[in-house]
């Protein structure tokens, strides 16, 4: 049995994550009030009509406030009946969600005659605290396109075999910002930059020229060796824990290289003793 709760503030993609996952074959249901949540985990979920029951649904700020309140104790209620239930919360910088609804002229649940758009979606945030706050996986969509999105839910949601915490190792560059949703974020600016030889600039840290050229360098290995040996002592911590997603953000200047090669290393190195573990390189193409 698998619940799948979808929140976030309006313009985040709480749609398209929907979608995604009915196209994988889950039960979707958009605006579900809070208060069913119990309702739904104890008549839907057991059914012996389903032969694989995945749900998932949306709750979001057209609850009602009292309901949105009341989420950590539903949310503990359906776990205690062994039902393996993951809270999704998406979300973008302010400034992206006003440029969104006004492209798009859509209307803000929140907003009124006494309620501007800006402060529609700052008091939004405030009203799903109680779900933000408790969520197993945060993805913030500030900079992604539709189909970045969805490859990106599907990475997270759907390539699990089994439960478990799912580990992701994301390559980034520091020039378009720290992924907001990491865990442990490392910087390894400070190792030598293949962008300055200019035979393999173009090449990427999963082109053979990159990885050649990065593997002879000393520091490369020592950087490599010291984080591979913190995580491979704290990720299992993690694990026990019962955390379904943790990110590991491997940061560079452009995210192109160095970056890209030491989170292909450590994936590698890790898959034998972690069951679950991805990559992503957010800017690799960007």
């Amino acid at each position: 049995m698998r619940l799948i709760v979808v929140s976030g503030r309006s313009g985040s993609g709480k749609s398209t994550a929907l979608n995604v996952l009915e196209d994988h074959g889950f039960y979707c249901i958009d605006n579900l009030p809070a208060g069913l949540l119990i309702d739904l985990a104890e008549r839907t979920l057991p059914s012996q009509d389903l032969l694989y029951p995945k749900v998932a649904v949306s709750i979001d700020a057209r609850n009602l406030p009292s309901q949105l309140e009341r989420f950590p104790e539903l949310l503990q209620e359906v776990r205690s009946r062994n039902i393996r239930c993951d809270v999704v919360y998406l979300d973008a910088a302010d400034e992206i969600l006003l440029k969104r609804f006004s492209e798009t002229r859509r209307k803000h649940p929140l907003t009124g005659n006494d309620r501007s758009l800006a402060e529609a979606i700052a008091d939004e945030a405030k009203l799903l605290s109680s779900i933000s706050d408790l969520c197993d996986l945060k993805v913030d969509t500030s900079e992604l396109n539709l189909y970045q999105l969805k490859d990106l839910l599907k990475l997270r949601l759907l390539a699990e075999p089994e439960p478990g915490t799912a580990f992701l190792l994301e390559s980034f560059g520091f020039k378009r910002g720290v992924p907001v949703d990491a865990d442990v974020v490392f910087d390894v600016r400070c190792l030598p930059n293949p962008y300055w030889k200019p035979d393999i600039r173009g090449f990427s840290g999963l082109d053979q020229p990159v990885i050649d050229y990065l593997k002879a360098q000393p520091e490369v290995d020592e950087m490599f060796s010291d984080i591979f040996t913190y995580l491979s002592k704290w990720l299992p911590r993690f694990a026990a824990s019962n955390r379904s997603y943790v990110t590991v953000a491997i940061g560079c200047t452009g995210g192109h290289h160095r970056s890209v090669y030491i989170a292909e290393q450590l994936a590698a190195a890790l898959k034998p003793s972690l069951r679950h573990v991805q990559v992503r390189h957010r800017d690799l193409h960007g």
